[in-house]
């Protein structure tokens, strides 16, 4: 080290010497690098600041200027506040264990032109309580708009505790707290029936395990199946009783007994249609409770209710039942809910930053947003620093956990900060304040900072109530201020961090017209529009890094933010009476990133109406910066990193990226309002070097993107090259779509991809019927769960679109079609009702299946949500299964059954998928018509005359030509024909082809028509260049045609067929629909002298059918489609990129596997416990860090009498909460095994758990608050042995 440096160090650690003694005890912080610098100082103990205590009066404008140098003290309230020209506005610090407050409040607040204003600072952040309160209301009429505002050369430094601003949850929190979640059940709904309903509730979980109606005032065989069903029931299981309309005509004296054993006294005296109700444990009569009330009548009789309390395992529960005859009808009602008004959860980060009184949100894991929770913390000095105590009921289930191998556990952010921003509102809503839509007051305060500001960082500050709905108005916005980080000059870049913004009334940060700003740690929660806000579609380098947003409500301010009643009624920027639709609107985001070059990382977009990030084009920026950048520049733009985000909730798509917004002005022939979204303002994305389309394509990543639990996609992106890494796609209506950049992609050669991504259809996390859309019975599971749009909507991971796409090493997990329900979901499937295109070079490598009973599914006319299932994709389908790993058969294809353009006798029909595997070579024609462009096509192949498939084209008649995109196979003949008099005009394009690869096509054409027919060779690029131009010559015959090189044309009169040798004369380059050298197409010019229908079908054949022909070998089946090997993802997805995992084997063998050399042991991450002992292994570990709680101990149930108590003591108190508990049965158990068996379900086993004489159980259990997915026991009878679980645990820690 230099003199100079080392000097350097001794001064900056004498001033920090300094001012260390000065903080009082207050936490000193170290800076960030490239701030290291920067004064270390606590604001408020500047010597020269002169104490300040103005008081309160609404009326005075104050000025603090050159000299003034003030520390506020003490609440204040004025008019305005404006701090400028070398004036200083400090906040004391009264410190954390004050129960003062500073309250600043002013209708505005000026920071300007060498003004400063500092709550705390980056090194010293403010710890007592200070609020900035801004007042007024919309229609004070005093020249006040209630904002914070800082303009050039202001100064604005305001940092508030440090603290976790959002982390996730490490294990779900169940509806009500309990492990199953609360039940409810009401006969009025449609499920009851006359005679009497018996639910069996388990007595450790609340969970209800069973129910059945006896009709037993109609037939008395019910009566006896009553009886039996009761005998049945496990002793300890709590059983309800509950008369629906009467039960006593055919009530016989066994079922009576029997449910006096359960320990009812008024069964004997039960009357006609009397309302009854009994809750009891079978087992033990002492503990029951009932009801019974005389019949009346029909109206006033009235019910009879009980509630019984149950201390159980996991808190206590009630169980209320009623029965009643009320109002002319009988009704019963059952009802299991969680009675503890506190919980305690699991979080993943160390939270105890966080205090008691703080409010919390937990994000809903479901598809409905609106499942999002606030509580309040409660003292809890039992607590872990990664745990914290909530009050109140826990109405929605809120999943936490690593399943399937994603990571799905829920977010939890904190609302509560000791620095406030906040809009001070009325009651309700009044005056011109969108009250047709907000019965709430939306007119919050707002802070704007201005280009040309000195020095603006933000951290530690909540903002509530600010925000309006007037353009401009936002909690936090950042207008037209250019570069805020190094570009712009700033030594030290501009920062908003750890900010709460919640029920403000919009958005949440507003980006405009500036670069190079940080959003990190910031919470967004319960707002109006846009929250995180890329506005004009020209901010670059913005960094927005581990952001939470959720529940993202619609507002007024753009046609983007609106819903479909905001979009119909709002017409005042419409031209003339064109009355919006819902198209032109409802696209309201989390995540609105109007220009690629920003990168988003670490953020969860967890709810909104509509999209959770959407990246979304403008042609050329709009508002103030319109002009800034060239015109179509953003949509060739690289994208910015795109790393680690999560998308849940959303009502359209988590993550999408296409798409415009109208950059015109109304007019009377585009009526649509100034950025609503379409309406010239559509995009194709496609990136490439320097914006510029000539130069190298630079592929957009999307790395580690999980998208779960929304509604319709978990993906949508259309464009160039697109690729998606290590992705996970879950329980989404559609996981993935990817959408070419257009229908002849004017970037030829790109593709879209995924790589090493997971694919669930139906996970674990099973969502709550309360507040969910559509709740029905699993595919994979027979369990009840929330489901995507309907019970019979068709669940799709990969959706197959026009391509080409590429899946590599993808793994597809619990998808299943099912029949009953008339829902056939696949892993894979084609995009329903496409008008599209479709492409043989889309394929499949790689590709794994676990639990995957559907792996792909075609459809078919009248499925639900597969339509007529005959647009012109749905009947040209194709995928290539390059290595066999989804058919079994490698190098084959998945077509439609129907579609003969590329069907051969050598296909394998596969009817459940609704579709074929064939073999073959294939291209595709692209048949471009004009003149007219309305006509229906027909395309036959000579192979299969009977067999015409019809396409109507996918443009609309505004366009110029019709198109139509067949897939075909190659180096065969083909005719078409029309609806109508053939197109003047027809273009031919090879696409897919290689050099040598043709078609023969006959053309239809009436009698005495001439031709011009030219080939072109051409860049289907921006600028068009044409390479090459030739006639095609006319032959005398069709042989001439065959034999030549495709530059020959032959009119047949006598058929009305022009046939032509469709042929490429160059390759491809890697994926590129075209040749290396360019496109090449033939233009037919046809004169026709007549007007007859261009059909020539009758006269073409039979003359020129043809013998069907398997030209390219069908592959033998490889069993490799069962047990791929390298295929699938390689690991998990999880948020958290230093989770850990244990790796588990828990073997049981009893005494004649051991016989058979089989061994008994727990593997714990390759280290093995256990050799030889008999009954049971029990190890415990530590769920947060997979350490040993306890040394492994054996319990041997079936020689020592006393093992059994031991071993149920040992469970139930020696191992600790949050443990990770291993059980694996040696030998045999069964016969003083008891107790312990209790103790084992109550750590997550499930009946069976006894096992027989030298039967065999291995288990994977947890001891805590809930029953995480990844619990899992096999129990086998002696002789079926081992036992063995295999599985890979993730820890909380």
């Amino acid at each position: 080290m230099s003199g100079r440096a080392f000097a350097a160090v001794l001064a900056l650690l004498g001033i920090l010497t300094s001012v260390l003694s000065q903080h009082q005890g207050r936490p000193v912080l170290p800076l960030p690098l490239n701030e290291a610098f920067v004064s270390p100082g606590c604001p408020d103990v500047d010597s020269t600041l002169t104490p300040w205590n103005p008081g309160h009066d609404p009326t005075a404008r104050v000025v603090v200027g050159r000299g003034q140098n003030y520390l506020l003290q003490s609440s204040a309230t004025f008019f305005s506040l404006e701090v400028k020209d070398g004036g200083r506005v400090v906040f004391a610090d009264l410190g954390s264990t004050s129960d003062a407050e500073i309250v600043l409040r002013a209708r505005d607040v000026t920071v300007g032109e060498g003004g400063e204003f500092h709550i705390g600072s980056e090194t010293c952040p403010y710890q007592g309580k200070a609020t900035v309160s801004l007042y007024g209301r919309s229609d004070d009429n005093v020249n006040s708009t209630k904002q914070f505002l800082v303009t050039s050369g202001g100064t604005l430094e305001i940092h508030g505790q440090r603290k976790v601003a959002w982390t996730q949850l490490t294990q779900t929190v169940p509806q009500g707290g309990l492990p199953k979640g609360t039940y409810g059940w009401d006969s009025a709904l449609g499920s009851g029936g006359r005679g009497i309903h018996v639910h069996v509730i388990d007595e450790i979980s609340g969970a209800m395990v069973d129910w059945q109606t006896f009709d037993t005032h109609g037939d008395e065989s019910n009566s006896l199946s009553l009886a039996s069903f009761i005998d049945q029931i496990p002793s300890g299981k709590i059983v309800t009783l509950q008369v629906e309309n009467s039960a006593v005509k055919k009530l016989e004296a066994t079922a009576i007994e029997k449910m006096r054993e359960l320990g009812s006294v008024e069964v004997g005296a039960l009357g006609f249609r009397d309302p009854w109700v009994l809750v009891g444990v079978k087992g033990d009569p002492s503990r029951a409770v009932e009801q019974r009330i005389p019949y009346v009548d029909k109206e006033t009789t009235g019910t009879a209710a009980i509630t019984a309390t149950f201390d159980a395992f996991f808190g206590s529960f009630e169980v209320t039942v009623t029965s009643e005859w009320l109002g002319g009808s009988e009704r019963c009602t059952l009802s299991v809910e969680g009675t503890g008004g506190e919980y305690v959860i699991n979080l993943k980060d160390d939270v105890s930053s966080w205090q008691p009184g703080d409010h919390i949100v937990l994000a809903s894991t479901d598809y409905n947003m609106e499942q999002a929770e606030e509580f309040q913390l409660l003292p809890c000095p039992e607590c872990s620093s990664h745990q914290i105590k909530i009050s109140g009921q826990i109405k929605y289930t809120h999943f936490g956990e690593i399943s399937d191998d994603v990571d799905m556990r829920g977010e939890v952010g904190l609302l509560t900060r000791n620095i406030k921003f906040q809009g001070e509102v009325e009651d309700s809503c009044y005056g011109d304040n969108f009250c047709e839509y907000f019965d709430y007051d939306t007119y919050g305060g707002h802070l704007k900072v201005l280009e040309g500001f000195k020095n603006v960082h933000l951290s530690g500050i909540e903002f509530t109530r600010m925000g309006q709905q007037v353009l401009g108005s936002y909690p936090v916005h950042f207008h037209m201020a250019g570069d805020v980080d190094e570009v712009g000059g700033y030594s030290r870049p501009t920062y908003v961090r750890e900010l709460s913004i919640h029920h403000c009334f919009s958005r949440c940060v507003t980006i405009h017209g500036t670069h190079g700003l940080l959003v990190q740690d910031t919470v967004g929660y319960d707002t109006l529009g846009h929250c995180y806000f890329l506005e004009d579609g020209w901010e670059q380098r913005n960094v927005l890094d581990h952001n939470l947003g959720l529940v993202t409500r619609p507002g007024t301010l753009l046609p983007s933010d609106r819903d479909s009643n905001m979009c119909r009624n709002m017409r005042d920027n419409v031209y003339g009476d064109y009355v919006p639709t819902a198209m032109d609107c409802n696209g309201v985001s989390t995540f609105w990133i109007a220009h690629p070059n920003n990168d988003l990382i670490n953020n969860a977009a967890a709810g909104s109406p509509v999209m959770g990030i959407w990246f979304i084009f403008h042609k050329e920026p709009t508002g103030p910066s319109a002009g800034a950048l060239p015109k179509w520049q953003a949509e060739h733009t690289p994208l910015g990193r795109f790393y680690n985000n999560r998308v849940h909730g959303n009502g359209r798509a988590g993550l999408m990226i296409d798409g415009g917004v109208k950059t015109t002005q109304a007019t009377a022939s585009s009526p649509y309002e100034y950025l609503s979204i379409g309406h010239g303002g559509g995009a194709r994305y496609k990136p490439h070097q320097n914006s510029d389309l000539s130069q190298p394509r630079v592929p957009a990543m999307i790395e580690r993107l999980i998208a779960f639990k929304n509604w319709v996609w978990g993906s949508w992106i259309r464009g160039g090259d697109i690729y998606f890494d290590k992705c996970a796609f879950v329980d989404n209506g559609i996981g993935l779509t990817m959408a070419s950049e257009g229908a002849f992609p004017n970037d030829e050669g790109s593709t879209q991809q995924i790589w090493n991504s997971i694919f669930i259809g139906e996970s674990e996390n099973v969502g709550t019927k309360t507040g969910s859309r559509v709740w029905g019975m699993g595919g994979v599971k027979p369990v009840e769960r929330t489901l995507a749009h309907d019970t019979n909507y068709p669940m799709v991971g990969l959706d197959v679109y026009d391509g080409p796409i590429l899946a590599d090493g993808c793994t597809f997990k619990r998808y299943a079609a099912v029949p009953e329900f008339d829902r056939w979901s696949s892993a894979l499937g084609f995009h329903r009702s496409n008008t599209w295109q479709n492409t043989p070079t889309s394929n499949i490598t790689r590709a794994k299946f676990d639990n995957a009973q559907s792996r792909l599914f075609l459809g078919g006319p009248g499925l639900p949500h597969f339509g007529s299932n005959d647009k012109d994709g749905d009947k040209t389908n194709i995928l290539h299964d390059l290595d066999g790993s989804l058919t079994g058969y490698p190098d084959s294809y998945i077509v439609g059954p129907d579609n003969y353009l590329v069907r051969n006798p050598g296909c394998v029909e596969k009817p459940e998928w609704r579709g074929v595997f064939c073999s073959g070579k294939y291209g595709q024609l692209w048949v471009q018509a004009k003149r007219p462009n309305t006509l229906l096509m027909s395309l036959v192949r000579d192979e299969y005359p009977d067999h015409p498939t019809t396409l109507t084209g996918p443009l609309s008649q505004a366009n110029v030509f019709q198109q139509y995109q067949p897939v075909i196979t190659l180096d065969t003949s083909y005719t078409i024909h029309w609806d109508g008099r053939a197109p003047e005009q027809i273009f031919l394009y090879p696409v897919n082809f290689n050099s040598g690869d043709w078609v023969r096509v006959g053309l239809c054409y009436p009698p005495g028509t001439t031709f011009q027919v030219r080939y072109f060779l051409h860049e289907y690029r921006v600028p068009w260049n044409v390479f090459q131009r030739e006639d095609l010559q006319p032959v005398s015959s069709l042989a001439d045609v065959e034999a030549g090189d495709g530059k020959l044309f032959y009119f047949e009169e006598s058929t009305g067929l022009l046939f032509l040798k469709v042929r490429a004369n160059y390759d491809r380059d890697g994926d590129g629909y075209c040749s290396h050298m360019g496109c090449e197409r033939i233009i037919i010019s046809a004169t026709m002298t007549s007007d007859a229908v261009s059909d020539c079908t009758a006269a073409a054949y039979p003359k020129y059918s043809l013998t069907p022909t398997e030209t390219v070998p069908m592959s033998s089946f490889q069993s490799m489609v069962h047990d791929c090997t390298g295929c699938g993802a390689p690991e998990p997805i999880v948020y958290d990129v230093n989770q850990k995992f244990l790796e588990v084997t828990v073997v049981s063998a009893g005494y004649n596997e051991m016989l058979q050399g089989h061994m008994s042991f727990i593997e714990i991450d390759g280290v093995r416990f256990g050799n030889r002992y008999r009954s049971f292994l029990v190890i415990a570990l530590d769920a947060l860090t997979g350490a040993a709680s306890h040394p492994w101990v054996t319990f041997d149930t079936h020689g020592q009498n006393d093992a059994d108590a031991a071993m149920a003591n040992f469970i139930r108190n020696d191992i600790p909460q949050n443990s990770i508990v291993l059980v694996a049965v040696g030998d045999a158990s069964s016969q003083h095994a008891q107790e312990c068996l209790t103790a084992l379900r109550e750590i997550g086993a499930q009946e069976p758990v006894k096992t027989g004489f030298r039967g065999m159980f291995a288990m994977v259990g947890f001891k805590g608050t809930f029953w995480p997915s990844w619990i899992q026991q096999v129990n086998l009878p002696s002789g079926q042995g081992p036992a063995q679980i295999y599985t890979r645990i993730p820890l909380m820690g």
